[in-house]
């Protein structure tokens, strides 16, 4: 019976679905925006100045809480980098704790507390949120700045510049808003190796002084907490808190260029170019314009049905993503739309992006290209509010920015309530096109006389965003064929009789890889037998060897065999030194000018093997020394660029060898970095062929 039953039902259901019209050839059609329900915040003001705003939330027993200074804008100047170093140094104890005692201090309350140069943030459970509230309020207090921890700190800074000297991406970021913005403006300074190494622990103590203060403060309490436990603990922690007062600053307007130009910087192992077109504009909250910008940023450049997304990748295959981001708030903001883009393919994209943005400031986006937008704004919107910090957030904000009190309750209305003709309004207004600028960080050889020929006027300017000047530029060296240079190549580190004699040789040494050191062996033995070997604390890391007919790669214990190309590749080396068989080994050789490998000029020859493999070697133009040496592969069709640099020459035998190279790796992804230094080598050791097995 019970089985007749569930029968008679699952029946019913089928009948009543069956009689329903679904047409799912259409998107249903969207509903009305959410209706946001957001409770205003408890603020309290505390006498030195410090806003309190408290958010409850007794769902669970957790409570997390922020103090932010609202310094604006600060200009650094030669000191560039001081007030990050400052923030850092929040974080290595206090007058009453070493970072050691901290730190334990904190993990025993299993809670989360930080500092940085604008304030600091703490999340505890219920139980133990007073005490861990008390460590975060000592750390923005009473930090202990410890000459120790002030030189780590910079050491690690100067690494991390260092490391970042030849990546595309990190170039590109610096040069981008120093050139928008101008180098002495506070969104357009950037450290250097020499503002750092000028930054004192005494300039860090001033920085502290000035910006680490009550003045200009918002304390934010979110979760399981009353508002009046909430003021308590915030007059025990910060009430007697006397410092600097602080004014915002007023920052004077930058003009975008009357007429759209093109700035390029040379980044010669760039695998991809970094494209950024880029505008400066005004767009504070309380702008009539604000929400209607968000859209069309979001239909221009905001996500991966975006026209600038579906024409460079879907439909030309130039990149991996390409996006635009528009800013806002009281102070000068940037529009900009950006993609790493292979080389050869550089002019051809900036085409494309000028034209999507013209296209959005000219002609009206389509009804459903604007609603799409839409319906994402009111799910993303909704679905952050669930987040209880965010509506916090929001309360700062309308303090901050100056906005009604609806702002937020009333943000799904606005959206929803923007036209197409807003669209076109606002895109014409903010999305500049024939004064915009056009930076461009990779290898300049490759699109650069694409881009002229395509009409556009082109600067070139340096890593620091520099513009390069005709006295920058590779002096003028006598002209010499590419078979000169190899033969001055041969004659500088010892001549051919003495290259000649070593049929084989072996390196030991270290390399750095990022902050790690690991020990390196190289081995070689003539015609074409070769292995290296990278370990760390004794057991091996890699392994790569070929012993003339076969090889293979070990990574991690993994072994693999080498695949024929490599295989073709490994054969392709003639001896211990190739330039020795250029043109009697099937290779081919091609001057190619003169090009600036760091401050030295070098001679710059174009070597295409037997099977078609190309790869650039610069010759110094004085010494005849090889500095740089440049290949491009690909592989698992993952393109890769190699560069390796070759100082610190010194005589060993008869033959004068490199003891320092520097090899980067870039792949579309990431870039690599790797300094080896060479301790000792070994000119015709007793090796054997089973040392390559």
């Amino acid at each position: 019976m019970k089985k007749l039953f569930i029968i008679a039902v699952v029946s019913l259901l089928a009948q009543g679905i069956s009689a329903q019209t679904i047409n799912r050839s259409q998107k249903p059609k969207p509903g009305p925006a959410p209706v946001i329900t957001i409770g205003d915040p408890v603020i309290y003001k505390l006498a030195n100045g410090i806003t309190v705003l408290v958010v409850e939330n007794h769902k669970l027993p957790k409570v997390t809480a922020s103090y932010s200074i609202d310094a604006g804008p600060i200009t650094e100047g030669a000191k560039a980098g001081v007030v990050s170093l400052m923030g850092s140094m929040l974080n290595e104890g206090t007058t009453s704790k070493t970072k050691a005692q901290f730190d334990e201090a904190v993990d025993q309350l299993g809670a989360n507390v930080s500092a940085g140069a604008s304030g600091g943030s703490v999340s505890a459970l219920t139980r133990y949120f007073d005490q861990a509230f008390m460590l975060m309020a000592g750390s923005l207090r009473k930090p202990s700045f410890p000459a120790a921890s002030f030189e780590k700190i910079k050491s690690q800074t100067l690494t991390g510049l260092k490391s970042n000297e030849k990546s595309a991406k990190a170039i590109s970021t610096r040069v981008v808003n120093a050139l928008a913005y101008g180098k002495s403006h506070p969104s357009g300074e950037f450290s250097t190796e020499a503002s750092i190494n000028g930054i004192t622990l005494e300039d860090v103590k001033a920085v502290y002084t000035k910006y680490i203060t009550p003045s200009r403060g918002y304390l934010t309490f979110v979760g399981d907490i009353k508002p009046e436990a909430a003021k308590a603990l915030a007059e025990k922690a910060f009430g007697d808190w006397k410092g600097t007062p602080l004014t915002l600053p007023t920052v004077a307007k930058v003009s975008n260029p009357a007429k759209t130009e093109v700035n390029v910087v040379n980044v010669s192992n760039a695998v991809q170019s970094e494209i950024t077109v880029a505008n400066l504009i005004d767009l504070p909250l309380s702008s009539p314009d604000y929400f209607a910008v968000l859209l069309a940023n979001q239909i221009l450049g905001g996500g991966s049905e975006s026209r600038l997304f579906m024409n460079l990748r879907e439909k030309h295959g130039f990149t991996y993503g390409a996006y635009s981001g528009t800013g806002s708030g009281r102070f000068q903001s940037k529009f900009s739309a950006n993609a790493a883009v292979r080389n050869e393919k550089v002019d051809s994209a900036v085409v494309e992006f000028l034209r999507e943005i013209n296209n959005i400031r000219t002609t009206k986006v389509s009804t459903e290209e604007l609603q799409n937008a839409k319906n994402l704004y009111n799910g993303s919107f909704a679905l952050g509010l669930e987040n209880p910090a965010r509506t916090a957030g929001f309360a700062s904000s309308i303090l901050i920015n100056g906005l009604p009190k609806d702002f937020y309750r009333t943000y799904l209305q606005k959206i929803n309530a923007v036209t197409t003709d807003d669209i076109l309004r606002v895109s014409k207004k903010y999305f500049n096109h024939d004064n915009t600028r056009i930076i461009i960080v990779g290898k300049t050889d490759a699109f650069v006389p694409g881009l002229t020929k395509a009409g556009f006027t082109v600067k070139t300017f340096d890593n620091y965003a520099s513009p390069v000047t005709a006295t920058a530029k590779t002096t003028a060296a006598p002209a010499k064929s590419a078979q000169e240079v190899i033969g001055n190549y041969v004659k500088a580190i010892g001549g051919e009789a003495a290259l000649k004699n070593v049929t084989s040789l072996q390196q030991t040494g270290e390399m750095d890889m990022q902050g790690n050191k690991l020990a390196v062996a190289f081995k070689k033995m003539n015609p074409a037998m070769s292995s290296m070997e990278i370990s760390m604390m004794g057991q091996t890391a890699m392994k790569q060897t070929f012993n003339g007919t076969t090889g293979y790669q070990m990574q991690m214990g993994k072994k693999v065999d080498l695949t024929a190309e490599e295989i073709a590749e490994a054969k392709a080396d003639k001896g211990i030194f190739n330039q020795l068989y250029y043109g009697t080994d099937g290779s081919k050789l091609e001057a190619a000018g003169t090009a600036k490998v760091g401050s030295e000029d070098a001679y710059k020859v174009i070597v295409t093997s037997a099977n078609g493999k190309k790869k650039t070697e610069y010759y110094d133009v004085n010494s005849g020394l090889l500095l740089r040496e440049e290949n491009a592969t690909t592989k698992n069709g993952i393109a890769i660029n190699q560069t390796t640099d070759y100082t610190d020459y010194k005589k060993v035998g008869d033959v004068l060898l490199p003891h320092s190279m520097i090899q980067i790796v870039q792949t579309p992804q990431a870039t690599q970095e790797f300094n080896i230094s060479i301790k000792e080598i070994k000119i015709n050791p007793p090796l054997k062929a089973e040392d390559f097995n």
